[in-house]
């Protein structure tokens, strides 16, 4: 489910997050993957004293490494959003598929949120928080600044539409 232009999904309105979201995710995969393999792998590798010592255990560190950023990597790539006349559409892929659909009629509010780095890269996240339990929210990271506000003002538009007709 990579969302290209030549994809099914991409044809049925499934938009993909850029590019710039996958290498920010791919480097926050980097110190995730060393420490985890990565570092009990590489430990256990050098207390069993396993040929090669301590230059094998290091290799594992960065295996590990580039393992984390790899998955940071495609997990971004496997994620697609769509907005439609009945909400919002989410769509994660890495082994198992998580397909959320958020209606109109349930969101209460929105937040988009930059951190210093997701600045840097004019990515945003968007949080869009649902009527149930104060941890109800949908959190869609990665996605373009201009596409985050753009989604949050629509959003915000068809709720207070929703909200007069009431």
């Amino acid at each position: 489910m990579t969302f290209s232009s030549n994809d099914v999904d991409a044809q049925q309105g499934w938009q993909p997050l850029p590019l710039r979201a996958a290498r920010l995710a791919a480097f926050g995969g980097v110190p995730a993957g060393a420490v985890f393999p990565g570092a009990p792998l590489a430990a256990a590798w050098w207390l069993l004293d396993l040929p090669g010592g301590v230059a094998a255990a290091a290799s594992l560190v960065i295996v590990g490494a580039l393992l984390g950023a790899f998955i940071g990597w495609r997990r971004v790539r496997r994620t697609g959003w769509r907005l439609d006349a009945s909400g919002l559409g989410l769509r994660r892929d890495l082994l198992w598929q998580r397909d959320t659909r958020v209606p109109i009629s349930r969101v209460q509010h929105l937040d988009v949120r930059r951190g210093p780095l997701q600045r840097r890269m004019r990515i945003a996240t968007l949080v869009v928080h649902t009527a149930g339990s104060r941890f109800s929210a949908v959190v869609l990271d990665g996605l373009d600044e201009a596409d985050a506000e753009r989604l949050r003002d629509t959003l915000a538009r068809q709720l207070d539409q929703d909200a007069d007709a009431l």
